[in-house]
């Protein structure tokens, strides 16, 4: 019977992502991708198969996953000889050295080197390097950020020197407000996506994200974050309120590793990220990381012309034009962040309507959202694959070399910068897609051994998540139609 159900239920969402997929207009490069015009088979196969996968994935959790596998992490210590080269104080002690060094390197070269964004270290390093790569790191290896994070380092050097030269600890952090949760590191994302995606679209009208500006950021950014742990403490503020230490750390629940108590173990893969989503604000990070992706995808394509409209709109009414393009993509990322989050939510929703249990919708909305960081990795890779493939190749050829763009080479390893030979168009468009399929996938393993440890009776489980399958095939054709759409 719950074979049957699962059946029928996958069928029609099936159909509705095949009404989708037959839409989808012939594909065009995406935003730092190259083009994809001559892929062997057309964007609505892809579509078709990506749903179909997604279905028989359904089928087989339902018949085959009866009990929950990831609530116990299964965590065994690593072997002394394993942990101690990766966890002692030298160790600590150098990378957070080696991320200090970076910091000020992004700084300087932002403050002292050439404003051409291609030739400065300061904006590749903080958009490719930094923002994308740690989270592959993060993902491969743990919380990999915690022991470079810059800011962190430089506050327990402060701290110990405190205590040093007063000869006592510092003074008693404030109690973190609990309400507050992980709010603050929502709102750091928010910012740091509206620098990028907003306040760096040149257009035609304004010099867009200069390395000085985005070198001003980052200072204002610092004396932010040690302010903020002078209050609430190093750690706490670490955990619940830096940016990007929360950002990375949401991804490195997938991790198989993790560093507890001064001991490097291992753990059942995804199994942390179960436990990730207990504090407020964890949901919203999610559905921001997955929006903004979105955003990014959708006003290259689906949302270019509305844009320009309205931009235009706004010009024959006599605003200044930066003003005008800064607001019009401001009010729509605020609407591709809602239209995300409303999905989920209506999701959540649906899964609460079949009962089976008394959570709120907050509550099984926290639930059930750590199932969504699969996807918000899934969108990164779709979106910036290539991107990160060539800009890396630059990143570690001349600008490493040349930090200020002045014509220098420091380590003696400049040479000619991208091969864009080096991956073709099918094959980025083959990693974009199996991105969005695995992920996806993913996401619904974990909704589904989420959904068995909640609900007590199976049959109610399996109903719960029809609504959950129809989110990922949801998700899974807006990622193929953002790709197909854009800069088209």
């Amino acid at each position: 019977m719950i074979a049957a159900r699962a059946t029928r239920a996958a069928a029609a969402t099936c159909l509705a992502a095949a009404v989708a997929a037959a839409l989808y207009p012939p594909p065009a490069s995406a935003h730092a991708l190259v083009g994809k015009q001559d892929l062997p088979i057309p964007p609505w196969l892809f579509a078709w198969g990506a749903a179909l996968v997604l279905v028989v994935s359904f089928v087989a959790l339902t018949l085959a996953w009866r009990r929950a596998r990831f609530e116990d992490e299964n965590r065994r210590p690593a072997p002394g000889w394993v942990s101690r080269p990766v966890v002692n104080r030298a160790t600590e002690l150098l990378a957070g050295g080696i991320g200090v060094l970076l910091l000020g390197v992004v700084v300087w070269s932002g403050l002292s080197g050439t404003e051409a964004p291609d030739r400065n270290f300061s904006l590749t390093f903080v958009f490719v390097t930094f923002w994308l790569g740690l989270v592959a790191v993060s993902v491969l290896f743990g919380d990999v950020f915690r022991a470079f994070n810059p800011w962190r380092a430089i506050a327990r050097g402060f701290a110990g020197l405190f205590r040093l030269v007063a000869r006592q600890d510092p003074p008693r952090p404030l109690p973190y407000p609990q309400r507050l949760g992980r709010w603050p590191a929502v709102g750091g994302l928010l910012a740091f996506l509206w620098l990028e995606l907003i306040y760096g679209d040149s257009g035609q009208v304004t010099a867009g994200l200069t390395p000085r500006t985005l070198a001003i950021a980052v200072l204002i950014y610092t004396a932010f974050t040690f302010v903020a742990m002078a209050l609430y403490g190093i750690d706490t503020w670490i955990e619940r309120g830096e940016t990007f230490s929360v950002y990375f750390g949401m991804f490195a629940t997938m991790a198989p590793v993790e560093v507890r108590d001064g001991r490097l173990g291992v753990r059942r893969v995804l199994s942390a990220a179960t436990r990730w989503a207990v504090l407020p604000g964890s949901a919203a990070l999610v559905l921001v990381a997955i929006g903004g992706t979105t955003y990014d995808g959708a006003q290259e394509g689906v949302l270019g012309g509305v844009i320009s409209g309205v931009f235009g709109r706004l010009l024959d009414a006599g605003v200044n034009p930066t003003f005008a393009l800064r607001a019009t993509n401001t009010v729509f990322m605020a609407l591709t962040l809602a239209f995300v989050a409303a999905i989920f939510w209506l999701g959540v929703r649906g899964m609460r309507s079949v009962g089976g249990t008394d959570m709120s919708l907050n509550r099984l909305g926290r639930a059930f959202v750590h199932g969504f960081i699969p996807i918000a990795l899934a969108y990164l890779v779709a979106h910036y694959f290539s991107l990160a493939v060539f800009q890396e190749q630059a990143q570690f050829t001349y600008l490493l070399t040349d930090p200020l763009g002045d014509g220098s080479n420091i380590f003696g390893i400049a040479k000619d910068p991208i091969d864009y030979g080096l991956i073709g168009a099918n094959a980025v468009w083959y990693v974009q897609v199996a991105a969005l399929v695995i992920g996806h996938v993913t996401a619904l393993v974990l909704a589904h051994d989420k959904a068995i440890a909640i609900y007590d009776d199976p049959r109610i489980a399996a109903r719960s998540q029809y609504w959950m399958l129809g989110l990922m095939v949801g998700f899974t054709s807006l990622g193929l139609f953002l790709l197909s759409q854009a800069n088209q």
